[in-house]
């Protein structure tokens, strides 16, 4: 716990720490034209979830799940995905933007980690379907749920002052509904898991 609290607290210790943190050039250059940007993490979760998802929200494992209060209605998702994925996605032009342009070290360096970070939320987001509705593997899911929540609000928090909190309030909803998301997986994870009455025989 303390170690988290670190990570939290001691945002000038790490920016110094990767002050020489260099990330590819092609990782810049995908965000800095805005239909790449927000086309990218489109495609990319189309890829991971569309096939599968529409496979096993078919499934009779899906129909058995226990739910937690307030889940909503599985036509809700790909929607509410897309929105989020085009904001996340502009919210990374915001940033390489900023970077292009800004003048002092601490911006850049507070961007160029909220950078590496962003690939590193959408490398965790990938993988959440593969891991819950493919290997059906919920509490793996949960886990990475949680650090992929962590990550986003901790890239957004790096995002905000560089990018005059613009990238801020592309993220703020993305923020959000991870939370709300991971509340749903760590609800059925412990529905079906835990909290499942043993059947009488």
């Amino acid at each position: 716990m303390s170690q988290l609290l670190n990570l939290w607290g001691g945002e000038k210790e790490l920016i110094t720490t990767m002050s020489a943190f260099h990330i590819p050039s092609i990782l810049l250059a995908i965000p800095r034209n805005p239909v790449t940007a927000v086309g990218l993490p489109l495609v990319a979760g189309f890829l991971s979830s569309g096939p599968v998802t529409t496979k096993v929200a078919n499934s009779n494992w899906y129909y058995g799940l226990s739910t937690p209060p307030g889940n909503p209605p599985r036509e809700v998702f790909p929607i509410v995905w897309t929105l989020l994925y085009c904001g996340m996605g502009y919210a990374s032009h915001v940033a390489v933007k900023a970077l292009d342009t800004s003048v002092t070290s601490k911006s850049q360096n507070k961007l160029t980690i909220g950078i590496a970070l962003y690939y590193a939320q959408l490398g965790l987001n990938l993988a959440w379907t593969p891991l819950f509705f493919g290997a059906h593997k919920t509490g793996l899911a949960l886990v990475d749920s949680a650090a992929l929540t962590l990550t986003t609000c901790y890239m957004t928090k790096l995002f905000d002052r560089p990018t005059n909190g613009k990238a801020t309030w592309f993220l703020l909803p993305y923020c959000g509904w991870l939370a709300y998301a991971t509340y749903l997986n760590a609800g059925v994870w412990w529905l079906n898991g835990p909290a499942k009455k043993p059947k009488n025989h």
